[in-house]
């Protein structure tokens, strides 16, 4: 009977080529974790292309997981254990395995063939003693370990090869004291009309977990007990999951039909995926031919009384300037969800980054403000969705929400609340006008400076629209230079005015004033997080602010960033948020910026924060 080692948290990383099913096998053991009552926070990582040639470095695919019995906020910096199905896959990895950790080594993937595609010189042995030393490693067969358990099996070479990761799956379920059952039941919904292949993978599941069981080697296992999470119900979550879910629920709680007009781009093209398996809440999706008939086909939506979305990454929205453009001066309310990745350009399809903050404020042609919120973790996407659209139909306008590739892709657990606990979007139509001797004033506004929201066909409603500028309460075409002024200093109002209706900045946790204020937006919450309660244990005078609204900007951010001798802003960008702030502030903030397609480590910014502490 193996010993049970308990652990407080534990980071893997699964690596191989795209057709190992490295993302399947993550996914699942993730499923399980959950099960377990951890904590836990993942990080895809894939190639951007297709299918990159297999045993190359760019066709590296990974995933890796941390979870733990305490609160966990980031994917983990580096490995505890390190899966590899290939050369490339250990060349790409290792040097972000923590010293003396595990590696799991595919052993047939380290001939000749896939030494030479992982570049590594000819009488170069990656998995020997030299290199490799200071490791636990297991080399296993397991291409032939799994070709061995389908030998009865009538599947063709490349099928039974394929169901060498539930062999890796297996194994990890005995190791870490798991229950096969969750990941049988997933295997006979996806196989349920292919017996040979549900067979193949059931059995070469089961192999790996009794190769762990009855191997000597292999005498220990380990145990992550249950963290301390809030009382409730909980699901595992990814980001654009609850997108979807918090876009639907706007949806019911508003009233109104959702439309969401798309055209497929990388990583945002899973909400469209979603949104299209929800026919039955009334959502309606529209694959266009291009981005630009994605957004006004959304604008129409929009126009017609609907609750209208369009999402996209960085380059679409580029593409979708001047319809959203048109959208804001017509004063219709439409979400935009941009699915940040690495740029300029195509940039990296598949990689994160914070690059978009900057076009989504100022990318379009003149004076054109929208909100512009961001949510912070894959969780986090659910009410951030149900707020951008309780803005855009308040508030009459476009607003851009934020996310990005790490936040779309990753999981976590999310408590997810009762319907009757989410409160109500409120919004109406302007009412028919029968007998009214007034002409429809389109463009009068209420205290809000929000113009009224009329229904093609209402009567008494008719009105010019279009994209040219407009005279002031009437909408009738004007050229008169003081006009235009008003307008443009008008349409700026309503959006900061928006600031009246939103929440004051709070701190996340730390001190109302101290020594150092960590500012963040977006997907760097969770590395944030996590350095600033290790300041705070450390005994230093260090708080974290997060912002979710950054146009407008919340009314009290001023005063609260006064409050602290220096405020830092880490970005996975080029200091675009410390532009903003340096602009509206005079506020002479330091910048922590990483650029290189990746979330910050805490390790980095821990470090960085310790260098501004001791100045």
């Amino acid at each position: 009977m193996s010993t049970k080692t308990v652990k407080e948290e534990v980071t893997i990383k699964f690596a191989g080529d795209s057709g190992d099913g490295m993302q399947l096998t993550g996914g699942l053991f993730t499923s399980s974790t959950a099960l377990t009552g951890s904590d836990l926070a993942t990080f895809p990582d894939f190639p951007a292309e297709i299918r990159a040639p297999a045993g190359t470095l760019p066709g590296v695919s990974g995933f890796q997981i941390h979870f733990g019995s305490t609160k966990i906020f980031t994917p983990g910096d580096a490995y505890d254990v390190l899966v590899v199905m290939n050369a490339a896959a250990l060349k790409t990895n290792l040097e972000r395995l923590k010293p003396n950790g595990t590696i799991i080594v595919n052993s047939d993937g380290f001939d000749k063939r896939n030494l030479r595609l992982a570049k590594y010189e000819d009488d170069e042995d990656p998995l020997s003693d030299e290199v490799l030393g200071t490791y636990q490693v297991f080399k296993l067969p397991i291409t032939k370990l799994t070709k061995e358990c389908l030998a009865d099996s009538s599947l063709g070479t490349k099928e039974k090869e394929r169901c060498k990761n539930m062999f890796v799956l297996g194994f990890l379920y005995w190791r870490y004291n798991r229950d096969m059952q969750e990941t049988i039941d997933f295997l006979n919904s996806k196989f349920s009309r292919k017996p040979e292949i549900l067979d193949a993978n059931v059995s070469v599941l089961k192999a790996g977990f009794h190769f762990g069981e009855t191997t000597e080697t292999f005498s220990g296992q380990f145990e992550v007990k249950p963290a301390p999470l809030e009382p409730g119900t909980y699901r595992g979550v990814m980001g654009n999951e609850a997108l979807v879910m918090g876009l639907i629920t706007a949806s019911k709680k508003s009233g109104l039909s959702l439309f969401y007009g798309s055209y497929p781009i990388t990583p945002a093209s899973d909400i469209l995926h979603g949104l299209a398996r929800h026919k039955h809440f009334g959502v309606k999706t529209f694959q266009a031919e291009d981005e630009i008939a994605a957004v006004c086909a959304a604008i129409g939506a929009a126009y017609g009384g609907n609750l209208a979305i369009t999402g996209t990454s960085g380059p679409g929205l580029a593409l979708k300037g001047e319809a959203i453009g048109l959208a804001m001066i017509l004063e219709l309310p439409l979400v935009i969800c941009n699915i940040q990745r690495g740029g300029p350009s195509t940039g990296l399809p598949t990689k994160t980054e914070q690059a978009d903050l900057m076009q989504a404020m100022y990318g379009r042609n003149g004076e054109s403000p929208v909100p512009v919120i961001a949510t912070k973790s894959p969780g986090d996407c659910f009410s951030a969705a149900i707020e951008a659209c309780r803005i855009a139909l308040q508030h009459m306008t476009p607003v851009v929400l934020l996310s990005d590739g790490y936040i779309a892709n990753s999981s976590e657990p999310w408590k997810f609340p009762k319907a009757s606990d989410i409160p109500e979007i409120e919004v109406s139509f302007a009412p028919s006008r029968e007998s009214s001797d007034d002409p429809y004033l389109p463009y009068a506004r209420d205290e809000k400076l929000v113009r009224s929201w009329a229904i093609p066909g209402t009567e008494g409603l008719a009105h010019r629209i279009g994209g040219l500028e407009k005279e002031a309460n009437t909408g009738s075409v004007s050229y008169d230079p003081a006009n235009h002024e008003y307008m443009v200093k008008i349409r700026e109002e309503r959006i900061e005015k928006i600031a009246e209706f939103i929440p004051e900045q709070d701190i996340e946790i730390g001190p109302e004033s101290g020594d150092l204020l960590l500012l963040g937006w977006g997907s760097t919450y969770g590395t944030i997080q996590s350095v600033v309660n290790t300041m705070l244990a450390k005994g230093h005078s260090v708080s974290h602010a997060h912002l979710r609204y950054i146009k407008p900007f919340p009314r009290n951010l001023g005063d609260l960033l006064s409050k602290f001798k220096r405020v830092m802003i880490p970005e996975i960008n080029n200091g675009q948020l410390a532009r903003l702030i340096r602009d509206k502030y005079l506020t002479d903030v330091i910048q922590y910026n990483k650029i290189q397609g990746m979330p910050i480590a805490k390790s980095e910014l821990e470090h960085a924060v310790l260098e501004i502490l001791e100045l």
